[in-house]
């Protein structure tokens, strides 16, 4: 059994199962073995040639042995460093046993030889420090990290993993192609009990429905293998997996829903809750995350549309013929047909209040001209295949109109520009940021492109290799959304990103909830280590702009300094 096993066992399942689902990269023991040896060989290569008199030939020049020492003690000092970037811990000690391992031979050689090797000596005493203090700070940024991953993706009140660890889990079974179902149990009566006990009592009720199905799912009594989290209110979510046929599963799904009929006893008094309950499974409904969470929230609402108490819905294709997700797809095909696709511009700030540039926001109105909210076209326009083109338009047209202004200003203004996973992964987009910057003007270091968290889990190296190329054109990256995934910092190392953004759903709760706050405030402390500017969204009130000052923020986007303009008012505000 290995340290890593050993540590797991005596964890719960699902602190395991989203262990080995967030994690980017394990390191196996062989790694640090090739570490240690390459050490050992380019040590060994050091003192020969530092002692050797002789010399090789690079074409007819001669080159002395002895130049080359630089070249294997950089060697040496590199494998010093990923041993204690890549394993942590273990790495320092092993890293710190070699160091010292070389000192008796260094100080006897140094007595022997009237001092010659005192500055080996010096040396590495010098890599002492330095490696000491890289640990200090690759321990401090896991410390960071370990609290952002935790607060991210746990629910304060219950304790049950929340929607971004399912949505984590969800990548990593999809990863696998494992077959799993996501089931969404909804409680019709809660209300009641907020009503008639309050809030409190409500609280504790959800408190005690959670206990219940984290303890089925840990136990294991349903014959499965589960996943319990909440999402939000009185929604709890179940993973379901290792179902042999849908007979199973729906026993699974009925052994769940008979535990949730029996009474929850909240401050001396007994209350029955009702549920409904859908679900959808892949990949035989779907074979995308967000779609068998769509599909898993259509069969709920299809068991709401019934008076039958604990009702059950597997999700199938007919539910789907009265879904509005039709109609607004047919309205931005129209629009892309149209080239009405147009945007909006919100401005960003400095905590000075000295406007950095804006956010280019895709706007779609229907055809009574009225915009229909992003939220509910970007979702269909992804699962349609239609996102990449509505990117490409704002892309274009707001960089045109961006441009524009900055030659005729001569200001600094960055713009910047959404991109979707999708969009991101298609083999030309590279050349398309190439063809807006050329046909704009707009110089590449004042065009920022903004990439969701989720795209560093998903389809990573694909992902960074386009990352990297856009980077080099001098275009700004940004990390959108920051907070609400999970990013490993091994990956914000390895991205070339300039900025992070904090989630708005953070910065509502900041000055009613210290843990918020923190969060926040430890979101831009690790923004800072990493060498990001961080810009804080949504922010809405004075209080909060206050805040965000005296906690380090770089940057302010959000309706208290300006919602979204249209172009020519924009354009009015420069």
């Amino acid at each position: 059994m290995s340290l890593w096993e050993k540590y797991l066992r005596n964890r719960t399942k699902q602190e395991i199962l989203l262990d080995r689902a967030s994690s980017a990269n394990h390191y196996s023991v062989w790694g640090m073995i090739v570490l240690v040896v390459l050490y050992v060989a380019a040590t060994i290569a050091l003192r020969t040639s530092s002692a050797s008199e002789g010399v090789f030939f690079i074409g007819h020049s001669p080159i002395p042995y002895r130049s080359v020492t630089g070249a294997f003690s950089a060697v040496c000092n590199l494998c010093l460093i990923l041993m204690i970037v890549l394993y942590k811990k273990p790495g320092y000690i092993v890293a710190v046993t070699l160091t010292i391992a070389q000192m008796p031979g260094i100080i006897v050689s140094m007595f022997h030889q009237r001092y010659t090797s005192i500055s080996g000596f010096v040396t590495n005493v010098v890599i002492f420090i330095t490696i000491s203090v890289l640990y200090t700070f690759v321990s401090r940024s896991a410390k960071y990290l370990k609290k952002i991953r935790s607060q991210a993706t746990t629910d304060r009140l219950t304790g049950l993993p929340n929607r971004f660890a399912v949505s984590e889990l969800m990548r990593y079974l999809i990863q696998k192609k494992e077959t799993f179902a996501l089931v969404v149990i909804k409680f019709n009566n809660f209300d009641k009990v907020n009503n008639t006990m309050g809030q409190q009592a409500g609280d504790k009720a959800l408190v005690q429905i959670a206990n219940r199905l984290k303890s089925i799912s840990e136990e294991g009594s349903s014959g499965t293998t589960d996943f319990a989290a909440t999402r939000k209110g009185n929604d709890f979510l179940l993973i379901v997996r290792e179902f042999s046929s849908e007979d199973q599963l729906r026993k699974t799904v009925d052994f769940y829903s008979d535990a949730m009929k029996k009474e929850f006893i909240i401050e001396n008094c007994s209350f029955s809750l009702s549920t409904c309950i859908g679900y959808s499974t892949y990949p035989t409904d779907a074979t995308e995350e967000e779609t068998v969470f769509d599909y898993a929230y259509t069969a709920m609402n299809e068991a709401k549309k019934t008076d039958n108490t604990g009702f059950i819905c597997r999700f199938s294709k007919d539910m789907l013929k009265d879904d509005n997700s039709v109609e607004i797809e047919r309205q931005i095909r129209s629009a892309l047909d149209k080239d009405e696709v147009h945007y909006q511009l919100q401005p960003q700030y400095d905590t000075s209040h000295k406007l950095r540039g804006f956010e280019a926001l895709a706007r779609i109105r229907d055809d009574k001209g009225k915009s229909i909210s992003p939220v509910d076209f970007i979702p269909i326009a992804e699962k349609a295949g239609l996102v990449e083109k509505i990117d490409h338009n704002v892309l274009f047209a707001a960089t045109k109109f961006v441009g524009d202004i900055v030659k005729k200003t001569k200001s600094d203004l960055v713009l910047s520009v959404n991109a979707s996973v999708r969009h991101l992964l298609q083999n030309g987009f590279v050349d398309e940021i190439k063809s807006a910057l050329k046909t704009s003007g707009l110089p590449a270091n004042q065009l920022e492109v903004e990439i969701t968290e989720s795209i560093m889990i998903d389809s990573v190296e694909k992902a960074l290799d386009c990352i990297k190329q856009i980077s080099k054109l001098g275009v700004r990256i940004a990390i959108d959304d920051f907070g609400t995934g999970y990013s490993s910092l091994s990956y914000l190392n390895t991205f070339p990103a300039d900025v992070i953004k904090v989630d708005r759903s953070f910065i509502i709760n900041m000055n009613s909830s210290e843990t918020s706050k923190q969060y926040v405030a430890a979101i831009i402390a690790i923004g800072h280590v990493m060498d990001f500017k961080v810009i804080a969204e949504g922010v809405e009130e004075s209080d909060q702009v206050e805040t965000l000052k005296n906690i380090g923020c770089d940057y302010i986007q959000g309706f208290y300094w300006g919602k979204p303009l249209e172009p020519e008012e924009a354009a009015k505000l420069v």
